[in-house]
């Protein structure tokens, strides 16, 4: 049994992975948000300590986190940069090395062809915040896995395809479902991946740019 910090906890891929935990596992949570509230329905469980808190104030952060076994960022923003120095700080300062972090396609200039050129003009004001991400993590020196997603879908299914760092980003799109998946798959191998950059896509999404564009 891990207990498991989920920093950003009531974005959509954290929702539905704080249920799959609940319901999948033994492990305790730590849910760090912004308007702790949102996630008010889940007070009442003995699994669960909510934290109302900002990801820049570093002690805050670090204060909630002493409890972690592993951490989970699913925040995002033009200034992912600043908050993921925060969260490297604190995990330096409690001697954290387990880090899944989310980030995004583009993030290593990986995504080819067409697509790859729409990309980066559709997220263009949030892929410096992924790229100064990604080489913070390379520069330190935790067990990190980044993650790297197609266009994120609310769909109701888990179908996806895995692509390393040094490979062609492959197709479109990917559900929420299927990256909440996995995460709880290296929540529960933490060993796996480790200093690693993952894509994840739906099989046969390929184009010039997601299906609903």
């Amino acid at each position: 049994m891990s207990t498991v910090m989920i920093i950003g906890a009531n974005g959509g891929t954290a929702r539905i992975l704080i249920e799959r935990i609940l319901k999948e596992t033994e492990n305790n949570l730590i849910l760090f948000l912004r308007k702790a509230e949102r996630l008010s329905q889940y007070q009442g469980n003995n699994r669960v300590t909510i934290v109302d808190g900002d990801v820049l104030k570093t002690q805050d952060l670090a204060k909630a986190m002493k409890p972690a076994d592993i951490i989970y960022s699913n925040v995002g923003g033009t200034d992912l940069g600043a908050q993921t120095k925060s969260i490297l700080a604190a995990m330096e300062e409690d001697e954290k090395k387990r880090l899944i972090f989310i980030s995004a396609l583009g993030a290593h200039h990986e995504v080819p062809g067409k697509f790859g050129e729409w990309n980066e003009q559709a997220i263009a004001a949030f892929l410096p915040g992924f790229r100064e991400s990604a080489t913070l993590l390379e520069q330190s020196d935790l067990y990190y896995t980044e993650i790297r997603p197609a266009w994120l879908t609310d769909n109701d299914e888990i179908d996806y395809e895995e692509t390393i760092q040094d490979q062609p980003f492959k197709g479109t799109e990917v559900s929420r479902a299927s990256v909440a998946d996995f995460v709880l798959k290296l929540i529960n191998n933490p060993r796996q991946n480790l200093r690693a950059s993952v894509g994840l896509n739906k099989p046969n999404t390929n184009g010039d740019k997601p299906s609903w564009m």
